[in-house]
């Protein structure tokens, strides 16, 4: 799967069972969805994570907007963040191919 980096490796053997049992009608529209890289939202995480532009990325507004008002939670949400935005863009990118195989 070239995919792979968008997902926890523990998914990607479920996501290929649900990818072979799926109707050939749908592989347009799933060639269309736009993942989220890890890598990428790590380096914002680390550059602006205190103004909570890695939570905005991946679609966590209610997180980003906490982390902006409270500047990355004085410094320490930011921090932890460096270590658990990898974890979450994953999760996120998960939630949308169930959304869409479901």
């Amino acid at each position: 799967m070239t995919n792979s980096k968008f997902f926890e490796g523990h998914q990607i053997n479920a996501i290929r069972e649900k990818l072979i049992a799926m109707d050939d009608s749908k592989w347009a529209m799933l060639s269309t969805i736009q993942f989220k890289d890890p890598t990428t939202t790590l380096i914002v995480s680390i550059l602006a994570g205190s103004l909570g532009i890695d939570r905005f990325m991946i679609g966590d507004t209610g997180l980003g907007v906490g982390k902006l008002l409270t500047c990355g939670g004085f410094g320490i949400w930011a921090i932890i963040d460096w270590f658990m935005i990898q974890g979450a863009t994953r999760e996120k990118n998960m939630q949308k191919i169930r959304q869409f195989l479901n």
